[in-house]
């Protein structure tokens, strides 16, 4: 968990937010187990005010540039303001399944305990 808690860390004192979750979706994917490969980030922060989501998105990856170098391969973001918190019920949405990747690779199948027989 060493790679959710860097991320936590870094944006806890990047941002003043007031809804900050990180989530490993690693397993979701074709990996091996206890990967951190893959994250959700749903942060609720005033600091989005009057910014367009790509320039939250900048943000973000400039605060994980590290991260996003190096281990991270995936980073689904859901930034909003106050306001847009309130509005979506408070809720970001669920990530899909993978879909694509090696799944179908008998090799990563072994790898990642998924093969025949396990």
């Amino acid at each position: 968990m060493k790679v959710q808690n860097a991320i936590e860390s870094k944006l806890n004192d990047a941002f003043d937010a007031s809804i900050l979750q990180v989530e490993n979706e690693s397993h979701m994917h074709s990996v091996p187990p206890n990967s951190e490969t893959h994250f959700k980030v749903t942060m609720v922060s005033p600091a989005f005010e009057g910014q367009m989501k790509v320039k939250r998105h900048q943000t973000i990856y400039k605060v994980l540039a590290d991260e996003l170098a190096g281990p991270v391969h995936a980073l689904a973001l859901h930034l909003y303001t106050p306001e847009e918190w309130e509005a979506s019920g408070q809720a970001s949405p669920e990530s899909p399944n993978c879909m694509g990747g090696s799944k179908g690779d008998p090799a990563m199948a072994m790898k990642t305990g998924q093969g025949e027989g396990s």
